[in-house]
């Protein structure tokens, strides 16, 4: 046992009673026993080089570059992206594809460069790989990207897995971005950040890392150009970035680095060059596409904090509709099992659960039901035996079952990087839908000890399918949480396949998106905490994964009124929107801070509500181009460098900039407005950027504007579906995309496509199709005209 972990152990004991630290403490114990006997000595290594170029295979889209002492695979598939492994490294298999990898591109191959060194030639990259192993990026103009400096590896002189390390430099100019989601983002400073998911083990700010969702993926935005880079390798390790300095004219720039060390597995990456958009469709079509959640998820969440039964459900909801406060669904966290069992509804609390999710359902409200990997070691119980039977849990080096620690006592751990066992699993989710659950969150899936949050409970020697593979856990625990995910996400398509899954995870790793979306696991730690919040969201959109959010108001200790308001403000622009009853602050919802508060709160859930159409299209572009629903200023113009910057705002969509608020006493901020025509939905004033503006921010709202020739798909005051629309500026024309929903299912819905111009003292509004267009499908309201709008 390390002293992190003694540590760890040790608080637990005073933190959450004797009896459940001791087990910590105990299982930390049998952790370092485990770990001593399981994996290999540390022993001398021999440190290697690749060596300089010795032959050449050329091959379909790239080929086999042979050096001295290792060799490359390069080539470039057909979605643009490039691919290149050292020793062998190919791109299957992996956890991050999306099925196959796509194949080569026909029209690019391998040929002579310069002093001796290869190059790849494509439509939107150029590669060029240096006679002793450097590989740089450049774009079709030849302007460098990325410069990946020969690699390195220190390899075990007894055998195993070898440590390597890659250094490469980017331009001097150029900001990074990703690593997952990050509290201490969007753009990453110099540092040093640790690729392995940790459960946050209290409240957690913009110094906390590593979270639950960390991946080996950097957005690297440069005036040159935008390219993201994936190591495609799920092994602890540590990405250290130094931005770059530039000389001021002389000439005398200093380049950024990454440096980037993993303790084994194979060296390989892809990168994808070009607009921030075009780079994330080729992720989405090489990662897989995002799943698209129900309708309902799209709106107001509220997770219970106390301890309590149907009844205190059935107050929560009264609540929220004395107040008129819209409310979409319930969560119920882990007081609503039998304390020994997983899937199992405790009876006493519960008795009659499906009634009660059928009375919330005629209501509009879905009950989501907490799900953890950890199964009580109680013999007797149906999930522990039928998990015995099929041999489903993760064994040690000496074959038998791990235990670890868990609320209820011991608890074993699910292998679900077998697929036989995530088929088994997949349909316990049975259990939770006869209940009348409509969807599921994932807790403690990195996986953690419940009892000491931040305490790992498998051993990295911890054996694992790994599809065929075997192996241990230290390259199985970053894609525990996204391989649990798959196994919900494909059980609940397959036990109700009329119905899009509802899945969302605390821990995951590259490719999650295809089976749900992000919780920020942890609550967000006081001011700092919303600063964190937005930095995660907005870090994990740019990882492919867009449909993310924090909680809301759970903060341990007292919360003020004003920091729950405006993180309640921030909360109803982000995807995924969950709020806190925050029992732990002596509050039961928005109504415990006061008339003002709950007034300025029912305005926030209001306008979240209005504008569910224009999350459902966000949700259906996100899942056709990749395209997240948050994203930095900077989204359409990289190479703005005041964009580029800012990190205290952001845009939803195409259409709409929130600036929120996330310091006490704030009443009016600084905005940065990107190129255009922008309006202030409030008061309808509108500033034609590049511009910093100050802008009023009252206690009751956060600034938020509209673009110039903006369509928003929104529900008019009748509930009924309607399309807000922002007047170009004079001369100018603007339009957008609605996708309606069509329901719950799974039909594609037709994209409807708007133009926005000016006829005279008029705005016209239409609908592509045919010659000259046809009527909207919905009533219209026009605003920035100067003359109030109206129907145009």
């Amino acid at each position: 046992m390390d002293g992190r972990d003694l540590v760890r152990s040790v608080k637990s004991v005073g933190s959450v009673g004797a009896a459940q630290g001791l087990r910590t403490v105990r299982a930390a114990w049998r952790r370092r026993r485990a770990d001593a006997t399981g994996l290999p000595p540390r022993g001398p290594v021999r440190a290697r080089v690749p060596g300089t170029v010795r032959e050449v295979e050329p091959g379909l889209g790239g080929g086999l570059i042979r050096f001295g002492r290792s060799e490359l695979r390069i080539f470039v598939a057909v979605n643009g992206a490039v691919f290149w492994g050292w020793d062998g490294a190919a791109p299957e298999p992996s956890y991050a594809l999306a099925g196959r990898c796509p194949d080569p591109d026909p029209r690019a191959a391998l040929e002579p460069d310069k002093d001796g060194g290869w190059r790849v030639v494509a439509e939107r990259v150029t590669v060029v790989v240096s006679r002793h192993g450097a590989v740089e990026v450049l774009t079709p103009g030849g302007v460098m990207l990325r410069r990946d400096l020969p690699p390195r590896w220190w390899e075990p002189v007894g055998g195993g897995a070898a440590r390597w390390m890659q250094r490469s430099e980017v331009p001097a100019d150029a900001r990074f971005f990703g690593l997952g989601g990050r509290a201490s983002g969007p753009r990453l400073r110099d540092g040093t950040y640790r690729l392995w998911n940790a459960a946050p083990g209290r409240a957690v700010g913009p110094g906390d890392d590593p979270l639950s969702v960390t991946m080996p993926v950097q957005m690297v935005v440069a005036d040159a150009g935008t390219h993201l880079m994936f190591y495609d390798n799920s092994w602890d390790g540590t990405v250290t970035l130094r931005e770059g300095e530039e000389g001021a004219g002389s000439g005398h720039d200093r380049a950024g680095t990454s440096e980037v060390c993993v303790d084994g597995g194979p060296l390989r990456c892809w990168v994808m060059v070009g607009a921030p958009a075009r780079v994330l469709l080729a992720w989405a079509s090489l990662t897989g596409a995002p799943a698209l959640p129900p309708a309902w998820a799209l709106g107001h969440h509220h997770a219970r904090g106390a301890s309590g039964g149907e009844e205190e459900v059935r107050r929560t909801v009264a609540g929220h509709r004395e107040h008129g406060l819209p409310l979409d669904a319930v969560h119920l966290g882990i007081d609503h099992f039998d304390a020994r069992q997983v899937f199992t509804v405790d009876r006493e609390r519960f008795p009659k659960l499906p009634v009660l999710a059928d009375e919330l359902r005629r209501e509009g409200i879905r009950l989501v039901s907490v799900v953890g990997p950890a199964v009580g070691a109680a013999p007797g119980t149906t999930v522990y035996d039928e998990g015995v039977e099929r041999d489903a849990f993760v064994r040690d080096a000496s074959g038998e079952v791990v235990e670890g620690a868990g609320s209820a006592g011991e608890v074993v751990f699910p292998d679900f990087t077998h697929a036989r066992v995530r088929a088994w699993w997949g349909g316990l989710y049975a259990e939770r839908l006869a209940q009348g659950f409509a969807g599921f969150w994932h807790s403690l899936d990195e996986p953690t000890s419940f009892t000491a949050f931040g305490e790992p409970t498998l051993p990295r020697s911890a054996r694992h399918a790994l599809d065929g593979r075997g192996g241990d856990h230290r390259e199985a625990h970053n894609v525990y949480g996204l391989c649990m995910a798959r196994a919900a996400y494909e059980g609940l398509r397959e036990q109700a396949p009329r119905e899009r899954p509802f899945v969302f995870s605390r821990s995951g790793w590259a490719g999650m998106q295809r089976h749900g979306g992000v919780w920020s696991g942890g609550v967000m730690a006081g001011w700092p905490g919303l600063r964190a919040a937005l930095s995660l969201v907005l870090g994990l959109g740019l990882c492919g994964v867009p449909y993310a959010g924090p909680d809301v108001g759970g903060s341990p200790g007292e919360v003020s009124p004003e920091l729950y308001l405006r993180g309640l403000q921030l909360g109803a622009y982000l995807p995924f929107f969950r709020t806190h009853d925050g029992a732990r602050a002596g509050r039961g919802g928005p109504w415990g801070f006061g008339a003002d508060v709950l007034g300025h709160a029912r305005v926030a859930l209001v306008e979240r509500r209005r504008l569910l159409p224009y999350f459902m299209t966000l949700a259906h572009l996100a899942r056709r181009t990749g395209a997240p629903y948050v994203r930095p200023l900077w989204w359409s113009a990289p190479e703005d460098r005041a964009l580029r910057d800012c990190e205290d705002a952001f845009l939803l969509g195409d259409c709409l900039l929130v600036a929120p608020v996330l310091a006490p006493g704030v009443d009016r901020r600084a905005v940065q407005l990107p190129r255009g025509r922008w309006y202030d939905t409030a008061t309808g004033r509108a500033y034609d950027g590049p511009v910093r503006v100050w802008a009023d921010a009252p206690l009751g709202r956060i600034p938020v504007f509209a673009r110039g020739g903006a369509v928003l798909p929104v529900l008019g005051e009748d509930g009924g579906p309607e399309l807000e629309v922002w007047a170009p500026a004079r001369g100018r024309t603007g339009g957008g995309l609605v996708v309606p929903d069509v329901g719950e299912g799974w039909e594609e819905p037709e994209t409807e496509r708007y133009t926005v111009r000016w006829s005279g003292s008029r705005v016209v509004v239409e609908r592509e199709g045919g010659d000259r267009g046809v009527e909207p499908s919905c009533p219209v309201r026009v605003r920035g005209t100067g003359t109030g709008g109206g129907q145009m």
